[in-house]
């Protein structure tokens, strides 16, 4: 297993609501990450692959489903797997607030809110729920627009009232889960996330909040984990990396385009973030055979 750590971050905006990669590869590479996103990833002819969640360890069979909460550590490995395999994989990443709060805790949704927290632990769902969601699974990437959405939420539907589900970490093994359940946190957030490309500094955000730089700053940490000028680089990295993959843009282009003030700090802040050089990003999804898409 590579000894390496990484915080990904996904190049899903705000603006959307979840995105599917799906691709072919003959082997895994990447190395064990968390994220903020949820993460359904089903596999495909991966037999004798290693599945590293929290801190369970396991092989996998010749396919599996596993839904994965928010910055619970995970990644598979090769371990077993046949040289020349034809994997087969579709990982879909979605907003832990996709479904606000109060809406899951209506009675129709008691069982997919009952999923999400139990995805703190990681779960395993069973071959035979793994085997009837599959087209599903592999044709996601087909459907647009609001079709798209409702057919992730029925998917997240059938796989809550699914049988023979099975949880992986022993305990809760997420990186602490922080609340963005307050008026100033989301007004910053909402400032940041629209005004990414442009300077952003802690003083006009604190004033945002009607508070001083200092009580600002303790009070977004503590209710995000994260200080101002990290979360806001997560958010520019974020549309970075989107544009890495959407558009011809040259890197310069994209730094200046996301609110980097110069290129050499652009690709410091991208290769200490995400463990490779934004032409290194890029050059990594021109490789792989599949598609992504954002709904």
């Amino acid at each position: 297993m590579k000894n390496q750590f990484l915080h990904e971050i996904t190049p899903l905006t705000q603006s959307d609501c979840y995105t599917v990669f799906t691709r072919s590869k003959t082997g895994f590479d990447f190395p064990l990450h968390y994220h903020e996103e949820f993460e359904l990833n089903a596999i495909f002819h991966g037999k004798g692959a290693q599945r590293v969640v929290g801190d369970h360890i396991g092989e996998i069979g010749d396919m599996e489903l596993v839904l994965v909460g928010p910055n619970l550590k995970h990644a598979w490995f090769n371990h077993h797997l046949a040289k020349g395999a034809q994997i087969q994989e579709v990982t879909i990443q979605f907003h832990r607030d996709l479904l606000d709060e109060k809406m899951l805790r209506r009675n129709q949704l008691s069982f997919i809110r009952k999923m999400f927290e139990q995805s703190l632990r990681g779960i395993l769902f069973s071959p035979e729920t793994t085997e009837a969601l599959a087209p599903r699974l592999l044709n996601l990437n087909q459907k647009h627009g609001f079709d798209g959405v409702l057919e992730l939420l029925s998917i997240l539907h059938d796989l809550s009232i699914s049988r023979n589900m099975k949880l992986l970490a022993d305990s809760p093994m997420s990186n602490e889960i922080f609340s963005h359940n307050s008026r100033r946190v989301q007004k910053a957030m909402e400032y940041m996330n629209h005004n990414f490309d442009k300077p952003v500094s802690l003083g006009e955000v604190a004033r945002l909040a009607s508070m001083t730089e200092v009580g600002f700053s303790r009070f977004f940490k503590s209710r995000t984990g994260n200080n101002f000028i990290d979360t806001l680089n997560d958010i520019r990295l974020g549309h970075a990396s989107r544009m890495l993959i959407e558009t011809t843009q040259t890197i310069s282009e994209i730094a200046y385009h996301c609110g980097f003030n110069n290129i050499a700090n652009f690709n410091r802040i991208f290769k200490k973030k995400k463990n490779c050089t934004p032409k290194e990003f890029r050059e990594s999804y021109q490789r792989t055979a599949g598609t992504r898409v954002f709904i």
